[in-house]
Protein backbone atom coordinates (compact mmCIF):
# COMPACT_ATOMS: atom_id res chain seq x y z
CA UNK A 1 0.00 0.00 0.00
CA UNK A 2 2.86 2.42 0.78
CA UNK A 3 5.87 2.85 -1.48
CA UNK A 4 7.85 6.11 -1.86
CA UNK A 5 5.16 7.65 0.34
CA UNK A 6 6.86 6.08 3.36
CA UNK A 7 9.90 8.31 2.93
CA UNK A 8 7.81 11.50 3.24
CA UNK A 9 5.14 10.30 5.66
CA UNK A 10 6.80 11.66 8.79
CA UNK A 11 7.27 15.07 7.19
CA UNK A 12 3.54 15.25 6.47
CA UNK A 13 2.75 14.16 10.05
CA UNK A 14 5.28 16.46 11.73
CA UNK A 15 2.60 18.23 13.80
CA UNK A 16 1.05 15.05 15.25
CA UNK A 17 1.43 14.62 19.01
CA UNK A 18 2.64 11.03 19.03
CA UNK A 19 3.84 11.33 22.63
CA UNK A 20 0.31 12.24 23.76
CA UNK A 21 -1.07 9.39 21.66
CA UNK A 22 1.33 6.94 23.29
CA UNK A 23 0.60 8.31 26.77
CA UNK A 24 -3.10 7.60 26.36
CA UNK A 25 -2.38 4.04 25.28
CA UNK A 26 -0.19 3.78 28.36
CA UNK A 27 -3.09 5.03 30.51
CA UNK A 28 -5.45 2.52 28.91
CA UNK A 29 -3.08 -0.36 29.58
CA UNK A 30 -2.53 0.78 33.16
CA UNK A 31 -6.30 1.18 33.56
CA UNK A 32 -6.72 -2.45 32.53
CA UNK A 33 -4.11 -3.45 35.12
CA UNK A 34 -1.44 -4.47 32.62
CA UNK A 35 2.28 -4.29 33.37
CA UNK A 36 4.80 -2.48 31.22
CA UNK A 37 5.41 -5.76 29.46
CA UNK A 38 5.38 -7.21 25.95
CA UNK A 39 3.27 -5.20 23.49
CA UNK A 40 2.68 -5.75 19.78
CA UNK A 41 1.63 -2.71 17.79
CA UNK A 42 -0.15 -3.60 14.54
CA UNK A 43 -0.29 -1.09 11.65
CA UNK A 44 2.74 0.55 13.27
CA UNK A 45 3.70 2.53 10.15
CA UNK A 46 6.98 4.40 10.62
CA UNK A 47 7.07 3.47 14.30
CA UNK A 48 6.42 6.85 15.93
CA UNK A 49 4.01 5.49 18.56
CA UNK A 50 6.08 2.31 18.88
CA UNK A 51 9.19 4.25 19.82
CA UNK A 52 7.29 6.47 22.28
CA UNK A 53 5.88 3.42 24.07
CA UNK A 54 9.33 1.83 24.13
CA UNK A 55 10.61 4.93 25.94
CA UNK A 56 7.82 4.45 28.48
CA UNK A 57 9.23 1.03 29.33
CA UNK A 58 7.25 -1.36 27.12
CA UNK A 59 8.96 -4.18 25.23
CA UNK A 60 7.60 -3.38 21.82
CA UNK A 61 7.21 -5.33 18.59
CA UNK A 62 6.03 -3.45 15.51
CA UNK A 63 3.99 -5.13 12.78
CA UNK A 64 3.02 -3.64 9.43
CA UNK A 65 2.26 -4.86 5.92
CA UNK A 66 4.47 -2.28 4.19
CA UNK A 67 8.20 -3.06 3.97
CA UNK A 68 8.86 0.60 3.17
CA UNK A 69 7.15 1.78 6.34
CA UNK A 70 9.01 -0.86 8.36
CA UNK A 71 12.33 0.27 6.89
CA UNK A 72 11.64 3.84 8.00
CA UNK A 73 10.56 2.58 11.42
CA UNK A 74 13.69 0.49 11.93
CA UNK A 75 15.93 3.40 10.94
CA UNK A 76 14.17 5.75 13.36
CA UNK A 77 14.36 3.23 16.18
CA UNK A 78 18.05 2.61 15.59
CA UNK A 79 18.81 6.35 15.60
CA UNK A 80 16.85 6.79 18.83
CA UNK A 81 18.68 3.91 20.51
CA UNK A 82 15.55 1.73 20.83
CA UNK A 83 15.90 -2.02 20.29
CA UNK A 84 12.58 -2.83 18.62
CA UNK A 85 11.92 -5.72 16.23
CA UNK A 86 9.77 -4.69 13.26
CA UNK A 87 8.04 -7.53 11.47
CA UNK A 88 6.27 -7.61 8.10
CA UNK A 89 2.94 -9.36 8.58
CA UNK A 90 -0.67 -9.03 7.55
CA UNK A 91 -2.34 -8.33 10.89
CA UNK A 92 -5.38 -10.33 9.78
CA UNK A 93 -3.13 -13.38 10.07
CA UNK A 94 -1.03 -12.20 13.03
CA UNK A 95 1.38 -14.85 14.30
CA UNK A 96 3.85 -14.13 17.09
CA UNK A 97 6.49 -16.30 18.75
CA UNK A 98 5.46 -15.39 22.28
CA UNK A 99 2.29 -14.32 24.03
CA UNK A 100 1.79 -10.57 24.41
CA UNK A 101 0.54 -8.57 27.38
CA UNK A 102 -1.20 -6.26 24.92
CA UNK A 103 -1.94 -5.99 21.21
CA UNK A 104 -2.53 -2.52 19.77
CA UNK A 105 -3.89 -1.42 16.40
CA UNK A 106 -3.10 2.26 16.02
CA UNK A 107 -3.72 5.25 13.79
CA UNK A 108 -6.67 4.02 11.69
CA UNK A 109 -5.39 0.47 11.21
CA UNK A 110 -8.95 -0.84 11.63
CA UNK A 111 -10.21 1.59 8.97
CA UNK A 112 -8.23 -0.30 6.34
CA UNK A 113 -10.15 -3.53 7.04
CA UNK A 114 -12.96 -3.68 4.52
CA UNK A 115 -15.71 -5.68 6.21
CA UNK A 116 -16.82 -7.76 9.16
CA UNK A 117 -14.94 -10.82 7.91
CA UNK A 118 -11.62 -8.98 7.89
CA UNK A 119 -12.31 -7.36 11.26
CA UNK A 120 -13.29 -10.70 12.75
CA UNK A 121 -10.17 -12.39 11.37
CA UNK A 122 -7.94 -9.75 12.92
CA UNK A 123 -9.73 -9.78 16.28
CA UNK A 124 -9.38 -13.56 16.51
CA UNK A 125 -5.69 -13.37 15.55
CA UNK A 126 -5.10 -10.68 18.18
CA UNK A 127 -6.94 -12.76 20.78
CA UNK A 128 -4.70 -15.76 20.01
CA UNK A 129 -1.58 -13.58 20.33
CA UNK A 130 -2.45 -12.46 23.87
CA UNK A 131 -1.78 -14.11 27.19
CA UNK A 132 -4.76 -14.69 29.44
CA UNK A 133 -5.71 -11.40 31.05
CA UNK A 134 -4.00 -9.44 28.28
CA UNK A 135 -5.56 -6.44 26.59
CA UNK A 136 -6.51 -5.35 23.10
CA UNK A 137 -6.48 -1.62 22.33
CA UNK A 138 -7.12 0.28 19.09
CA UNK A 139 -8.05 3.66 17.69
CA UNK A 140 -9.84 4.49 14.47
CA UNK A 141 -11.45 7.36 12.60
CA UNK A 142 -15.18 7.52 13.20
CA UNK A 143 -17.89 7.29 10.52
CA UNK A 144 -18.60 10.98 11.21
CA UNK A 145 -15.00 11.92 10.43
CA UNK A 146 -14.85 9.86 7.24
CA UNK A 147 -18.03 11.41 5.87
CA UNK A 148 -17.97 14.98 7.17
CA UNK A 149 -14.28 15.80 7.66
CA UNK A 150 -12.37 13.70 5.14
CA UNK A 151 -15.14 12.96 2.65
CA UNK A 152 -15.40 15.05 -0.54
CA UNK A 153 -12.77 17.42 0.75
CA UNK A 154 -9.71 19.02 -0.85
CA UNK A 155 -6.61 20.16 1.00
CA UNK A 156 -3.49 21.78 -0.41
CA UNK A 157 -0.40 23.22 1.22
CA UNK A 158 3.16 24.23 0.39
CA UNK A 159 6.33 24.42 2.48
CA UNK A 160 9.87 25.39 1.59
CA UNK A 161 10.82 21.93 0.36
CA UNK A 162 7.57 20.22 -0.62
CA UNK A 163 3.92 20.76 -1.52
CA UNK A 164 0.91 18.46 -1.54
CA UNK A 165 -2.58 18.17 -2.98
CA UNK A 166 -5.03 15.92 -1.12
CA UNK A 167 -8.40 15.04 -2.68
CA UNK A 168 -10.99 12.75 -1.06
CA UNK A 169 -14.18 11.13 -2.32
CA UNK A 170 -16.76 9.64 0.07
CA UNK A 171 -18.97 6.76 -1.05
CA UNK A 172 -22.05 6.94 1.18
CA UNK A 173 -23.66 3.78 -0.18
CA UNK A 174 -20.58 1.63 0.51
CA UNK A 175 -19.34 3.51 3.58
CA UNK A 176 -15.78 4.28 2.55
CA UNK A 177 -13.63 7.24 1.57
CA UNK A 178 -11.00 7.18 -1.17
CA UNK A 179 -7.94 9.28 -0.35
CA UNK A 180 -5.75 10.56 -3.20
CA UNK A 181 -2.56 12.39 -2.28
CA UNK A 182 -0.04 13.97 -4.67
CA UNK A 183 3.21 15.17 -3.09
CA UNK A 184 5.81 17.33 -4.86
CA UNK A 185 9.31 17.15 -3.36
CA UNK A 186 11.81 19.87 -4.19
CA UNK A 187 15.07 18.47 -5.55
CA UNK A 188 18.55 19.97 -5.33
CA UNK A 189 18.22 21.44 -8.83
CA UNK A 190 14.89 23.09 -7.83
CA UNK A 191 12.83 20.66 -9.87
CA UNK A 192 10.11 18.65 -8.15
CA UNK A 193 9.64 14.90 -7.82
CA UNK A 194 6.00 13.79 -7.72
CA UNK A 195 4.93 11.04 -5.29
CA UNK A 196 1.38 9.71 -5.42
CA UNK A 197 -0.52 7.73 -2.80
CA UNK A 198 -4.04 6.27 -2.95
CA UNK A 199 -5.80 4.66 -0.03
CA UNK A 200 -9.29 3.59 0.99
CA UNK A 201 -10.63 3.79 4.53
CA UNK A 202 -13.83 2.10 5.67
CA UNK A 203 -16.35 3.33 8.24
CA UNK A 204 -17.19 0.90 11.06
CA UNK A 205 -20.05 1.12 13.52
CA UNK A 206 -19.25 0.90 17.23
CA UNK A 207 -21.91 -1.77 18.05
CA UNK A 208 -20.56 -3.98 15.25
CA UNK A 209 -17.00 -3.63 16.54
CA UNK A 210 -18.13 -4.55 20.06
CA UNK A 211 -20.10 -7.54 18.76
CA UNK A 212 -17.16 -8.87 16.72
CA UNK A 213 -14.77 -8.44 19.65
CA UNK A 214 -17.17 -10.41 21.84
CA UNK A 215 -17.47 -13.14 19.23
CA UNK A 216 -13.67 -13.38 19.14
CA UNK A 217 -13.71 -14.07 22.90
CA UNK A 218 -12.94 -10.64 24.35
CA UNK A 219 -14.70 -9.28 27.42
CA UNK A 220 -14.81 -5.89 29.17
CA UNK A 221 -15.16 -4.12 25.81
CA UNK A 222 -15.22 -0.32 26.12
CA UNK A 223 -15.34 2.67 23.77
CA UNK A 224 -13.66 5.98 24.60
CA UNK A 225 -13.51 9.47 23.12
CA UNK A 226 -10.30 10.68 21.52
CA UNK A 227 -7.62 10.38 24.24
CA UNK A 228 -10.21 10.92 26.98
CA UNK A 229 -11.59 8.72 29.73
CA UNK A 230 -15.17 9.37 28.69
CA UNK A 231 -17.78 8.12 26.25
CA UNK A 232 -17.51 9.63 22.76
CA UNK A 233 -19.93 12.25 21.51
CA UNK A 234 -21.94 12.07 18.27
CA UNK A 235 -19.38 14.18 16.37
CA UNK A 236 -16.29 12.46 17.76
CA UNK A 237 -13.48 12.26 15.21
CA UNK A 238 -11.61 9.32 16.75
CA UNK A 239 -12.62 6.36 18.89
CA UNK A 240 -10.40 4.33 21.20
CA UNK A 241 -11.37 0.70 21.81
CA UNK A 242 -10.31 -1.44 24.77
CA UNK A 243 -11.01 -5.10 25.54
CA UNK A 244 -9.58 -7.96 27.58
CA UNK A 245 -8.78 -11.61 26.98
CA UNK A 246 -10.35 -13.32 30.00
CA UNK A 247 -8.49 -15.58 32.37
CA UNK A 248 -9.73 -19.14 32.12
CA UNK A 249 -11.40 -20.43 35.25
CA UNK A 250 -9.42 -23.01 37.19
CA UNK A 251 -10.86 -26.53 36.77
CA UNK A 252 -12.85 -27.82 39.70
CA UNK A 253 -11.07 -30.41 41.84
CA UNK A 254 -12.52 -33.87 42.12
CA UNK A 255 -13.59 -34.82 45.61
CA UNK A 256 -11.10 -37.15 47.21
CA UNK A 257 -8.73 -37.68 50.05
CA UNK A 258 -6.52 -34.72 50.90
CA UNK A 259 -2.86 -35.70 50.97
CA UNK A 260 -0.47 -34.06 53.38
Amino acid sequence: MYTAFASVYDRLMADVDYQGWARFYHELMEGYGLPRGKVCECACGTGSITICLSRLGYRMTGVDLSPDMLFEASQKARKSGAMIPFVRQDMRALRLHRAMDAVLCTNDGLNYLADEAELSGFFRAAYAALREGGGFFADLSTPYKLEHVLGNHFIGDETEDFAYLWQNRYNRAQGYVDLALAIFLRQKDDTYRRVEERQRQYAHDAPVLAQLLGQAGFTDVRLFADKKWQAPGPQELRWFLAARKPVAAAPERDEGEELS
